[in-house]
């Protein structure tokens, strides 16, 4: 998912979107800490999805873009 992509989507999406990252992040370190989390360059993707979400929001926000 790149910003680029993101930026199209509207605020509801985006934070639609961010709430099913932050679960699959909650799931990914609940495996990481029992030992199970097959692939972990997972964990690294799902932070960089929602950082890039949070910021396409700030800048929705910053330009009055409520929809």
């Amino acid at each position: 998912m790149n910003a680029a992509e993101l930026r199209t989507k509207s605020v509801s999406e985006l934070k639609l979107e961010l709430h099913n990252l932050l679960r699959e992040r909650f799931n990914l370190s609940m495996q990481r800490g029992t030992g199970q989390l097959s692939r972990p360059d997972q964990f690294r993707k799902v932070r960089k999805d929602i950082a890039r979400i949070n910021t396409v929001l700030t800048e929705k926000a910053q330009a009055g873009d409520a929809s």
